[in-house]
């Protein structure tokens, strides 16, 4: 086997192997993902083969790509050269292309984590956003280098005239002009350079390559008479038309380095024998000659993929967002949304993003099951939003929203900060509450199963037992932080003395309790206890569960399984007093330029920074509503006159339906009188 030598990739400094491997296809796009096994091996016998510069993106999976090098990488990252990408992100059913400052920063410090390593040797801008001058994103991406988190800058499909903008504002390391090095992905034509049309057998349905226009049966058999006069000449020069193929990328000067990918350790061996392979100056004008421009049927992408051909941004004198320096937004679908922050959860160490995704309504509760598959999406938009602060219950369902956590967060619950809860049990017919130690850990244990995880992040009590003292339960979930299988304890609508009690026997670091504009009963004691002791607050129906985005005609929507339809302040006695509430609302919103749910939603968020909201949401678009909260500012005198319109003795009906307890309803007895069960 050919010996891989080292080359300089650019004249920045950064030197890579002369042969990459691209890892696309062990996780996406090429069929479904291969065994995670096979690929780390792969993987490892690249690295002793001498292949050590390594391509990925955020995209591949998406996120799963990263997390397998990230783990294939464990204890040799120093041996290598990682390269990956950010850009492309996936949402409302299409593919969407970021680069504004915020995405950027927030894409490179998830990427970071995925790969698990302190620093990204080429960090490339997958496709540029042409809605955003390339001095924009540039200028972040020069911080980046500039914290220690990236060191070389790269940028993918891009025009000449973006690439020296580009250059203008920072060094560009891998693209090809100014003393900047090429990268050649697909050096194999995706595979057809080496299998002919052939391939085209082997596709699975999810082989994204069915869809490209080359792979067409209108072209398909065109383009074999170019495959079959490289199989031709790779005969007679005793090698393989793939090497044949490769070997033509690596004569095309010592400043490109081709990445093929595969997934199959012979496919390597035999691609790092092109390396073997000489060409003679008559030997390229011939290979040329066999695929020239005229030659090629159908285009190398789809119609719904940006090339360098469609990479020209604004210029920056012409920008608004230019002129007034870095954006504090991401855009989805055209619109602006607010950039999602990060805030500590508690004293504890727990770090979460500033709103969370409550997902009781995908599976339960708020009418049938939403569908899987739309749920998942949602999910995964979340995510590549920002949005990483997921909460669920082992009683939603009950356990299928936790099901279908677990399948949504597959290769990527690292990503996420995961909060579940125990405590309500369904037997003999009713409901029941248990805290008793045995209870928390089988549910403990369910719960790590359904979720497919290892470890719960945040894992509360969802309502408090009042037949067993608070000890005895936080006792027990003490015992599974030391056991790895939690990492930080929270309680549901438990009272402050209760609070206290718990945090006594290991520190408590989130309280989950409902606030809202309608429902402010935790703010005279619970509140100030959490804030004494160092608690976390999470606020559940922060929206008034729906009231505050739609008002009085949500009840319309309910369906006959809706749970809120029992709820008092639904009722046709209460309902036609609270929609005063939401007429005040909606007059102050549109005063405001906003939607009453994001009004309702900022004021929440302005309680204070140990507050996270935990709004809940089927669809993409108001998911996308609520992250726009985050952007609606409110002076102490608005805040005010929003709390007048919903005061304790504004708002009629309890909150809750009979039977189910609050933070009322949460004394324990005292620990001297347990006697165990």
């Amino acid at each position: 086997m050919a010996s891989v030598g080292r080359m300089k990739l650019g004249s920045q400094g950064l030197e890579v192997s002369a042969q990459g491997l691209g890892c696309r296809g062990m996780s996406a796009a090429y069929g479904p993902p291969k065994p995670e096994p096979d690929m780390i091996s792969l993987i490892h016998h690249a690295l002793q083969s001498g292949i050590t510069f390594l391509d990925t993106s955020d995209i591949y999976g998406p996120f799963t790509n990263e997390l397998l090098l990230g783990k294939a990488l464990k204890g040799m990252r120093n041996e290598v050269e990682l390269a990956t990408k950010f850009g492309i992100c996936f949402a409302d059913g299409k593919w969407e292309i970021c680069g504004d400052p915020a995405y950027v920063r927030a894409a490179c410090e998830a990427s970071l984590k995925r790969l698990d390593v302190d620093c990204i040797d080429l960090y490339y801008q997958h496709r540029v956003d042409t809605s955003i001058p390339i001095e924009i994103t540039m200028g972040e991406l020069k911080k980046l280098v500039e914290e220690g988190k990236i060191k070389y800058i790269g940028l993918s499909e891009a025009s000449a005239s973006t690439i020296r903008r580009a250059h203008a504002v920072h060094p560009i390391t891998a693209v090809q002009e100014l003393g900047i090095g090429i990268v050649a992905y697909s050096p194999l034509g995706r595979g057809f350079l080496s299998s002919g049309p052939k391939i085209v057998d082997s596709f699975s349905n999810d082989d994204y390559r069915k869809l490209l226009p080359r792979f067409q049966p209108e072209n398909l058999g065109h383009n074999a008479s170019i495959f079959e006069r490289v199989t031709e000449m790779a005969t007679r020069k005793g090698c393989t038309p793939s090497q044949l193929a490769l070997a033509w990328v690596h004569h095309q000067g010592k400043d490109v380095c081709p990445i093929p990918g595969t997934t199959k350790i012979e496919n390597l061996n035999q691609n790092i024998g092109a390396l073997s392979v000489k060409l003679t100056p008559e030997e390229m004008a011939e290979l040329e000659s066999l695929a020239s421009a005229g030659a090629v049927k159908g285009e190398r992408y789809g119609s719904d993929m940006a090339t360098w051909r469609e990479s020209e941004t604004p210029r920056a004198a012409d920008s608004k967002r230019a002129k007034e320096g870095e954006s504090n937004c991401c855009r989805r679908g055209g619109e602006e949304m607010a950039s999602v922050g990060r805030m500590k959860l508690g004293s504890q160490g727990l770090e979460v993003s500033v709103q969370g995704l409550g997902c009781m309504g995908m599976s339960a509760f708020y009418g049938p099951p939403k569908p899987e598959a739309d749920m998942i999406t949602l999910i995964h938009h979340a995510v590549q939003s920002g949005i990483t602060f997921l909460d669920t219950s082992d009683i939603y369902g009950p356990f299928t929203n936790e099901t279908l956590l677990g399948k949504a967060l597959k290769g990527i619950w690292k990503e996420v900060e995961l909060a579940t809860k125990f405590g309500f049990s369904f037997a003999d017919g009713k409901w029941e509450i248990r805290g008793d130690p045995a209870y928390v850990r089988a549910a403990c244990e369910a719960s790590l199963k359904r979720l497919d995880v290892d470890c719960i992040d945040l894992y509360y009590q969802h309502r408090i037992d009042t037949r067993i003292p608070i000890e005895i339960t936080v006792g027990e979930l003490k015992k599974l932080v030391e056991e790895g299988k939690i990492k930080y304890i929270g309680l549901s609508e438990a009272s402050a003395s209760t609070i206290r009690r718990a945090h006594a026997v290991h520190p408590i670091t989130a309280i989950q309790l409902e606030w809202s504009l309608w429902t402010r009963d935790v703010e005279e004691d619970i509140v100030p206890t959490c804030r004494e002791l160092g608690i976390g607050i999470v606020a559940y129906s922060p929206l008034g569960r729906g009231f505050l985005s739609l008002g009085p005609k949500i009840v319309d929507s309910f369906s006959n399984d809706d749970g809120r339809k029992l709820l008092p302040r639904f009722q046709p006695e209460n309902l036609g007093h609270n929609a005063s509430i939401f007429e005040r609302l909606t007059e102050m919103a549109t005063r405001k330029g906003c939607t009453p749910s994001q009004l309702a939603l900022a004021w929440v968020h302005h309680q204070g920074n140990d507050v996270c909201p935990i709004p809940g949401t089927t669809k993409i678009e108001n998911l996308n509503q609520n992250i726009g909260a985050l952007s609606v500012k409110l002076t102490p005198e608005e805040m005010i006159e929003l709390e007048s319109f919903a005061s304790t003795d504004v708002v009629k009906g309890e909150r809750s339906a009979s039977g189910i307890p609050t933070w009322r309803e949460s004394e324990t007895p005292d620990l001297s009188s347990w006697k165990g069960i």
